[in-house]
């Protein structure tokens, strides 16, 4: 074996197992494994999980949220002061902020991000140009989807669809897309169509940003369901991913279960942003403001494939962040009251198992023999507990090599309080390019 990880926990009713590791992938997941590893870990009981995945990130776009800080805080503010922005972006600066983002993923578990770079005549390539560089740089640590994204729209913004196609030609994985960025219902519609035709010339999986809004009044901002009837009509199930679709709250139970049906029928996956759909979701409510959050219980319920990921960090849309999904499903958890063990569990699927499934890797994904060794050792011993501890990421191991390791040791002195004063000794390091 070229790694051996012993005595991991897997599953809180079963007992501790060794991983072995070879030619990057898992080889076996049995107690008390016979064969030596060229390198050995000792897990020491704590919890092994599947890598995590962000189905929809903005690398280029991260990191700018000093820069022209948002006052109003409104989606329309966000894409006004992020176009003014881009209109200064610099390669170098793009690759550093991308990479500050891409090692706080690897760090935190990530194995596979699928990148949303802005497409568009104010930044041209440069976002795709960069995810290109950075998937070949980091390709042993972290895998990178890219998506041609066009935020300012098609119709709204002329030479879209030209660069678009330059995208994907250059390299880019998905066809996206943003249709409530348009200026007529007519315009949304076309913009669905014109994504699908490109996504169907090229055999493309679709991902496009949808139904961002808090009601449904706006017809641009109601497109799931027309993407779900496109999605059949053109035999695409399975291959589309919506981020956002926050207005789907905004609608009763009776309006709510047909489109449930249909995007479970069309094979939708549901991709929810928390921490961005919170914070620019409600800003003209006076009272009981309204979260923002895609109606997760109801999907999940009526069978639809759900996953969450970070979106932005530190920016207009969204300026926290650290690319850290326990943080992020921590957040979805307290926001949906998922709370009892059962749904804390789910939320854990939603950055595992759900997020393969969105970005199309599920069948070749997750901790069993003949899968890839993507896969991280957590500083807790009770799977259940991940999501409440939130602890350091151990190993992150990446097709078997290991990708990150965090240590950390916490001494709390008892003995110094009694005397009026605490210490802590903290020692953190983390090694992201082991």
């Amino acid at each position: 074996m070229d790694v051996i990880i012993r005595r991991a926990r897997v599953d809180d009713e079963k007992s501790l197992v060794d991983i072995g590791i070879k030619d990057g992938r898992i080889a076996v997941i049995e107690e008390g494994i016979v064969d030596k590893g060229t390198t050995e870990i000792d897990a020491d009981g704590r919890v092994a999980l599947p890598g995590f995945i962000e189905p929809h990130m903005h690398l280029d776009k991260a990191f700018l949220h000093r820069r022209m800080p948002a006052r109003r805080g409104t989606l329309d503010e966000a894409i006004r002061i992020t176009g003014i922005l881009k209109s200064k972006q610099e390669r170098n600066d793009v690759l550093e902020r991308s990479r500050r983002v891409l090692d706080m993923a690897i760090a935190s578990g990530t194995t596979l991000i699928r990148a949303h770079p802005d497409v568009d005549p104010i930044q041209s390539l440069i976002g795709v140009e960069t995810a290109l560089q950075l998937r070949e740089e980091y390709r042993d640590l972290i895998d990178l989807q890219i998506v041609a994204f066009p935020q300012e729209g098609i119709f709204k913004t002329s030479g879209v669809v030209e660069l678009m196609k330059e995208a994907l030609d250059l390299g880019a994985d998905v066809v996206g897309g943003c249709p409530y960025n348009e200026i007529s219902w007519d315009d949304t519609k076309k913009h669905v169509d014109i994504v699908f035709e490109m996504a169907m010339a090229r055999d493309l999986p679709v991902d496009m940003h949808v139904d961002f809004a808090d009601d449904a009044s706006d017809p641009r901002f109601t497109s799931a369901e027309y993407i779900a009837h496109k999605t059949i009509e053109t035999g695409y199930q399975g291959r589309v991913s919506l981020g956002h679709v926050t207005s789907l709250a905004a609608l009763g139970h009776k309006a709510l279960a047909p489109l449930v049906d249909l995007l479970r029928e069309a094979g939708i996956t549901i991709v929810t942003l928390p921490a961005t759909d919170v914070y620019l979701s409600g800003r003209n409510d006076e009272m009981n403001q309204r979260r923002g959050i895609t109606p997760v219980r109801a999907l999940r319920d009526g069978g639809v494939n759900v996953a969450y990921s970070s979106n932005n960090i530190r920016n207009a849309f969204t300026p926290f962040g650290k690319a850290d999904p326990l943080v992020i499903g921590n957040m979805l958890a307290h926001l949906i009251q998922f709370g009892i063990p059962e749904h804390q569990a789910e939320i854990l699927r939603m950055s595992t198992t759900n997020a393969a499934r969105a970005v199309g890797i599920n069948d070749d994904y997750g901790l069993a023999p003949g899968k890839p060794a993507d896969l991280m050792i957590l500083d807790t011993r009770v799977v259940a507990d991940a999501l409440l501890d939130i602890p350091a990421r151990c190993w992150v191991f990446k097709r078997g090599r290991i990708a990150a390791v965090t240590t950390h040791e916490t001494t709390i002195c008892h003995s110094a309080a009694h005397h009026g004063g605490a210490a802590v000794n903290l020692h953190s390091a983390v090694a992201n390019h082991a």
